[in-house]
């Protein structure tokens, strides 16, 4: 009898983890046809759907990469927020430093949503250098060392990509991140 007693142990810890398991997948799922009744299965999208998506995160990543660099780099050059000397001038150019990675990501990101149209993807293409330009801004707006070329250089390629959007039917409009957008 003395080993009856581990084997039931055993048996009660693998039947709880059992369930533990079952119920955590079961209440891991938002979907709505996700009850125990449905047969969901994951389908793939159409390339007309597929296009759609792609121009759709296209507009948010430019949007978002637009904001950010008028808000956080653009305005508070012209405000004279970057001279030395300037209140809050270490403040701005820290947030600067920040926008200025983060639009180059999303720039980045925006051109390979829109290698998944082929009119955005012809419309982008040309833009591709002109992101990559934009790599080391970052570094120079955090140490101060920003220029009117350099912050004309965001300006540039953020109306380039507005302009390449509109031509392919993808208008983009200003999305403002927050702040905790830029860090994360």
């Amino acid at each position: 009898m003395p080993r009856s007693a581990p084997l039931r142990r055993l048996l009660v810890a693998l039947l709880l983890s059992c369930a533990v398991l079952v119920s955590t997948t079961a209440c891991g799922s938002d979907d709505e046809n996700s009850g125990t009744g449905s047969s969901a299965s994951p389908t793939g999208t159409s390339s007309a759907e597929a296009q759609k998506f792609a121009k759709t995160r296209f507009v948010a990543n430019a949007g978002l990469a637009a904001g950010a660099t008028y808000q956080w780099i653009v305005k508070p050059y012209r405000a004279g927020k970057f001279k030395k000397g300037a209140d809050g001038r270490t403040f701005a150019l820290v947030k600067a430093g920040l926008a200025g990675g983060f639009a180059y990501n999303r720039l980045k990101a925006a051109s390979d949503n829109a290698k998944g149209d082929p009119l955005l993807s012809k419309a982008v293409a040309p833009l591709t250098a002109a992101i990559e330009s934009l790599k080391g801004l970052a570094t120079k707006l955090r140490k101060g060392e920003v220029g009117d070329g350099d912050v004309g250089a965001f300006e540039s390629v953020i109306n380039s990509i507005k302009d390449a959007g509109k031509s392919a039917g993808a208008e983009v409009k200003e999305k403002v991140p927050s702040t905790s957008q830029l860090a994360g």
